[in-house]
């Protein structure tokens, strides 16, 4: 399993808001089951097999275009690790809660 971060920037567009473009996004998500997903203020995490997030990428780079976007700037963050093959985003995060849970005092 890999985990992703997902930016989709439209260039050119006629309005300082992305909203339009992001929720067709968040929609093209929905309607798939291969990647699991969650959207946040600057982007979408991803995770699932690198394949399926690879492609659900490739499927969601275009929709600007789609919508007559003439540019299309996107930026992936993949990370997979095989040592730990089911390792989830909530896994990651809860690994530094437990450590910030555990040691309150260290980074202070």
């Amino acid at each position: 399993m890999a985990t992703a971060d997902l930016t989709v920037i439209a260039l050119g567009r006629a309005s300082a808001s992305a909203s339009e473009y992001v929720a067709e996004i968040q929609r093209r998500l929905a309607a798939q089951d291969k990647v699991r997903y969650r959207m946040h203020a600057m982007g979408t995490s991803l995770e699932g097999p690198t394949r399926d997030i690879l492609e659900i990428v490739a499927e969601l780079h275009a929709v600007p275009f789609e919508q007559g976007v003439p540019r299309v700037y996107t930026v992936l963050k993949l990370d997979e690790r095989r040592d730990k093959p089911g390792q989830t985003l909530d896994d990651k995060v809860r690994s530094v809660q437990e450590r910030l849970d555990r040691d309150p005092e260290e980074g202070a």
